[in-house]
């Protein structure tokens, strides 16, 4: 097996574990994780493809790299977002599932029964 086949499997298996935890959890933090579990296991596969693809003699294409980097500047700033919105909402419901067996009731309807 040679390294960049083992690399495939590995970004295949990373994408795999990534939606198992994207159904299986209901916090939106594991979520947030699985999410990018799934998108390394994409760039992954997606840079050992691109390799692929040099080694079989096809020219030397700098764009799938730079897609990579500018996918993981991208993935980033979506998780940082995506975190602060999380924070965001434990401030206003003091709680950050998103479940409808109990509903937080939001400020402004608090205000609106005085």
């Amino acid at each position: 097996m040679t390294p960049s086949t083992l690399a495939g499997l590995v970004g295949a298996a990373l994408v795999g574990l990534g939606l198992y935890g994207l159904i299986v959890n209901p916090q939106p933090l594991r979520k947030i994780l699985a999410f990018n579990l799934i998108g390394s296991g994409v760039f992954l596969v997606f840079g050992i493809v691109a390799r692929k693809g040099a080694a079989a003699g096809f020219p030397f294409d700098p764009v799938p790299q730079a897609m990579v980097i500018t996918g993981i500047v991208v993935a980033f700033a979506a998780s940082a977002l995506a975190v602060a919105l999380i924070l965001r909402l434990h401030e206003e419901t003091g709680q950050v599932l998103l479940d409808d067996e109990n509903p937080a009731s939001l400020p402004s309807e608090q205000g609106a029964g005085k």
